[in-house]
């Protein structure tokens, strides 16, 4: 299977209380058919919208609707939800939209608007992704990740210094993105001082509340002129909505599934992966995604952050975009933006962040505590 990215675009991510859905949804869709400089709206024949929580905070659910309308489509046109797996999600619907012969070009739309809303509102629609008696005990996913990190640290030696190291790493590298919501970086010290949240995991060690827009365009066509850039590997997983089921809370199952079909699908192994954006919705999961996704063994991870290994001159280079730590997280458009910076890496075009001599990337986008999760990888 192979599929072209052929145009592919982010609007910045951040407290944007002067922008509207409409206003970002467009903004990025006009740069992603300007990057692909061979297609235009009228060739797309399907829209996916990745989105969590439009209904809840916006009320509006019927964005594939809603969306083609705003971009003047009559084309099949749906919103795809996974919690914060919302935009991995549409892509791999796009994926496999496209590869399935019934369409030749597919835009695939991620967005999402938090910062308008009050941050217990958002936290409790967040916490529509988790089970009932998660709910129903007063969790919330700052709780949740938590809990995940005190096993992890019991279990293989964790310290609360090496999950700010994840934060430092990254916050390094948004200061090399300018379209990402925090463009500074912090210090150890910083990190370390900063409020708790839900022990172990502090302010700093937690992704913040945000605004944005991605769009990619899918295709079976490639570029005639240019680097082409494809989807070479798409999977999907599941897990229990909640940690009580799981056997192992080191490990989201959902993530190492969905990086076991999506290796055998690419024909490429972990050691061949020179930049990956992971979902590091909080800095203990950054640390549980590299292991889940065989880049080091349990817990080598965390060790390989202090060392160095995935900041920019590593290998592999985690989070070139800031994650969702750093660049922000709009639910919704955060699975489409992480494919959106492999794409920019793969193509040579990231900047001052560029992974030289990229080739191969991967995407990792996580729904709730681990119940659903997107790997896809990109080749150049």
């Amino acid at each position: 299977m192979k599929i072209s990215v052929l145009g592919a675009a982010t609007t910045k991510f951040g407290e944007l209380w002067s922008r509207s859905p409409r206003d970002l949804v467009m903004e990025a869709v006009n740069e992603a058919l300007d990057d692909s400089k061979e297609i235009s709206l009228q060739d797309i024949e399907a829209v996916y919208v990745g989105n969590m929580l439009s209904g809840t905070l916006g009320g509006q659910d019927h964005l594939g609707a809603f969306f083609a309308e705003e971009l003047g489509l009559h084309v099949p046109a749906m919103k795809v939800e996974g919690a914060c797996a919302s935009g991995g999600l549409a892509i791999h619907a796009g994926v496999t939209a496209v590869s399935s012969g019934i369409y030749e070009n597919v835009l695939v739309v991620g967005i999402e608007k938090m910062t308008d809303f009050k941050p217990e509102e958002v936290a409790e629609a967040l916490m529509g992704a988790g089970s009932d008696p998660e709910r129903d005990a007063g969790a919330s996913f700052p709780s949740l990740y938590a809990l995940m990190a005190r096993v992890h640290m019991e279990k293989y030696g964790t310290t609360e210094e090496d999950m700010a190291a994840v934060a430092v790493k990254n916050h390094y590298h948004a200061s090399l993105n300018s379209h990402a919501q925090f463009t500074f970086p912090v210090t150890m010290e910083k990190v370390m001082e900063s409020p708790v949240v839900s022990s172990p995991l502090k302010l700093l060690d937690c992704s913040p509340i945000s605004d944005g827009a991605a769009a990619v365009i899918l295709s079976s066509k490639i570029k005639k002129t240019g680097r082409n850039i494809f989807i070479v590997g798409s999977a999907v997983a599941t897990d229990s909505l909640g940690l009580a089921e799981r056997d192992d809370l080191t490990t989201i199952y959902a993530a190492k599934e969905a990086a076991r079909k999506a290796y055998k699908m690419s024909g490429v192994g972990p050691n061949e992966i020179d930049v990956a954006e992971v979902h590091d919705c909080f800095t203990i999961a950054e640390i549980i995604a590299m292991e889940d996704l065989g880049f080091f063994g349990k817990g080598e991870a965390a060790r390989a952050v202090r060392l160095g290994q995935t900041r920019l001159g590593g290998r592999p280079v985690i989070n070139t975009s800031g994650g969702l730590k750093a660049c922000g997280h709009p639910v919704g458009a955060t699975g489409v933006k992480q494919v959106v910076e492999i794409y920019r890496q793969l193509k040579g075009i990231a900047g001052k962040k560029q992974v030289k001599g990229a080739k191969l990337g991967l995407t990792h986008n996580v729904g709730g505590s681990g119940a659903t999760a997107v790997v896809n990888i990109l080749k150049g």
